[in-house]
């Protein structure tokens, strides 16, 4: 049986308090290994899938939080959490911090390379209590380092993160919420043969 912590919280005005009650969890299981680990056999849906003349890069695990804020909908008396932001690290297969991804959404390398994706697909997670699986095509870049050659991200194997299905409403206007989470990103980026195709 996996140990299932949660690591939830809100804040109010300069006043910070754990909610309990509002709290989604996620397995960690341990180690950063685990993540890496969960990639053999993995089967990526269709519409995830990046373009043909692009190829896996290589793979970065996140551990962090997607941040959430309370927010009116169309109709004023009703609330619902809104995402606002990721908070994460990327770590490599090692368990080595490569970076940090934040909102954008970005991706940042310790080199200062860094780029932001715009979603293009998106499915449900396996379990329903995690987050969905994405695809997001970058639309720009800045640095040169790790991620410059990057044109694609896939979010997958995502744990954790969804937002709490109670605790906004409107005594709770503006209030933040932190969920954890975990997830795989799979960068991809023209071949070798088209990069030098596109200099002709």
């Amino acid at each position: 049986m996996s140990d299932r912590s949660c690591n939830c919280s809100t804040r109010l005005g300069g006043c910070h308090a754990t909610i309990i009650e509002l709290c989604a969890c996620v397995s960690w299981f341990g180690t950063v290994e685990s993540l890496g680990s969960r990639t053999p056999d993995l089967q990526i849906p269709k519409n995830l899938q990046a373009p043909s003349d692009q190829q896996l890069l290589f793979k970065l695990a996140a551990q962090g939080s997607q941040i959430y804020e309370c927010k009116a909908t169309n109709n004023p008396t009703q609330f619902e959490w809104v995402l606002k932001a990721p908070d994460a690290v990327l770590l490599d297969d090692r368990g080595q911090r490569s970076g940090k991804h934040y909102g954008g959404p970005t991706w940042e390398a310790n080199d200062g390379s860094k780029i932001a994706g715009h979603l293009q697909e998106k499915t449900p997670a396996p379990d329903q209590n995690d987050i969905p699986w994405l695809l997001l095509q970058v639309k720009s870049h800045q640095g040169t380092g790790k991620f410059s050659p990057v044109n694609w991200i896939q979010r997958v194997q995502t744990q954790g993160g969804k937002a709490p299905d109670k605790g906004c409403d409107r005594a709770h206007e503006k209030a933040e919420v932190r969920v954890s989470y975990t997830a795989n990103y799979h960068f991809y980026g023209a071949s070798p043969l088209q990069n030098s195709l596109s200099e002709y």
